[in-house]
């Protein structure tokens, strides 16, 4: 069941010049939560964390990968070792004829803790049945506002 769908917002360093802050799109789902699926199953990893980059600006989700991810265990009191970090890149069209497509695309990122914060991030291609799942949970919820992708 998905419990958080909505921006995030981060403050970076460097006092008034406010450097390497931003906002991305959060989504956490808790699969304990989910109806069918959570029924007497226990998960290690029950929280999927996915973050997507928003249009227009200017620090990206890659770049700030052990930031937001340190800040989204704070703030939603989640333990690093029990949520699942994707990062989610939605389908590029470009050019002409023909018209080139880059693919969507669900990575997976590992991170080393040290003193509660994400060090050393390591991507990963994501499993399918965690994409299907993933999807079928975002499916029902409301879109996010198009402008904003």
């Amino acid at each position: 069941m998905l419990i958080y769908n909505d921006t995030f917002a981060w403050d970076g360093f460097g006092g008034k010049l406010k450097l390497a802050s931003g906002e991305c799109w959060l989504r956490i789902i808790d699969r304990r939560k989910a109806s069918a699926e959570g029924e007497g199953v226990t998960f290690v990893r029950p929280y999927i964390i996915i973050v997507s980059d928003k249009s227009g600006k200017k620090m990206s989700v890659k770049s700030c990968a052990g930031h937001i991810a340190t800040l989204v265990t704070e703030k939603f009191n989640i333990a690093p070792n029990r949520m699942y970090y994707i990062e989610y890149y939605d389908k590029i069209e470009y050019g002409q004829n023909p018209r080139k497509t880059i693919p969507e695309k669900f990575e997976s990122v590992e991170f080393d803790w040290h003193d509660s914060k994400a060090i050393n991030p390591r991507w990963r291609s994501v499993n399918q049945s965690i994409i299907d799942m993933i999807k079928s949970a975002l499916k029902a919820t409301p879109p996010l506002p198009v402008s904003d992708y």
